[in-house]
């Protein structure tokens, strides 16, 4: 079904045409190829180098890969916010399935994610994910998903970060949902900084619920970290705004070099 938010250029008509054989050709068929090689890949590489080589370069090697091949070319501002070495609880807007994609390939950094714990059945996906130190959590158990964040401890070492998509599921309308509370309570919690990350674009790229690929340029700001100092559990929810306001405001930035 396609997204009646996403409003299509007359002028894209056709090349949209000229571009279907490609995607379900060629991009379709690489994207699992490439997935399985890939994963097969970490599969292997994992008792002998340990999930944090196969993190920093097969799963970004993957994710470079694959959007090469849509092609989806990212401008991205504020790397330089992000100190090496240093752990964060990194949080972002999610407005496609390619967000997961883009943060992989141009973050830059080993991060773990925070998953639902149903990706667990996804045949070699969901294998790859738990041995590869994701961190899944089951949404239906709140006492569960908090235990599990809590062994997030165990994750974080030489500049590890875990990486939050606080709305939990992708934007239908472009707008940006209301934020959860688990990555604040861990970044509280864990007294790591949050480090707020803005992604445009990708929605149009491949808008929610759709099929409907198309080549295009995406954005993503990094901007600074935010400092959990003044903060506690009792002013989480300010914490939370702040943090919202920061990506919602990184949506209405013109567009810099990368």
């Amino acid at each position: 079904m396609k997204d009646p938010a996403v409003k299509v250029p007359k002028t894209h008509r056709i090349l949209r045409l000229l571009y279907k054989p490609y995607k379900y050709l060629v991009y379709a068929p690489l994207l699992g190829l490439s997935t399985c090689l890939f994963v097969g890949m970490g599969v292997v590489m994992l008792p002998f180098t340990g999930d944090l080589v196969v993190n920093r370069t097969v799963l970004v090697w993957w994710a470079r890969f694959n959007c090469f091949m849509v092609p989806m070319r990212a401008t991205v501002m504020g790397r330089e916010h992000i100190e090496r070495g240093r752990s964060y609880i990194i949080v972002s807007n999610h407005q496609s399935l390619l967000d997961s994609i883009l943060l992989v390939a141009q973050l830059k950094t080993d991060i773990k994610w925070v998953m639902k714990n149903e990706l667990r059945k996804v045949p070699v996906f969901g294998y790859a994910a738990e041995k590869g130190g994701q961190i899944l959590i089951d949404r239906s158990n709140h006492k569960a998903a908090y235990e599990s964040l809590e062994r997030a401890r165990d994750k974080l070492a030489g500049g590890t970060s875990i990486m939050v998509l606080p709305e939990g599921t992708r934007s239908r309308t472009g707008r940006m949902g209301e934020f959860k509370k688990g990555a604040f309570w861990l970044a509280l919690n864990l007294r790591l900084p949050v480090l707020p990350v803005t992604i445009s674009g990708t929605r149009e790229v491949l808008p929610p619920d759709t099929l409907d690929l198309f080549p295009g340029r995406v954005r993503m700001v990094i901007h600074e970290p935010v400092d959990i100092g003044a903060y506690d559990e009792s002013s989480m929810d300010r914490l939370i705004s702040d943090v919202r306001g920061i990506i919602q405001r990184g949506l209405g930035e013109s567009v810099g070099s990368r």
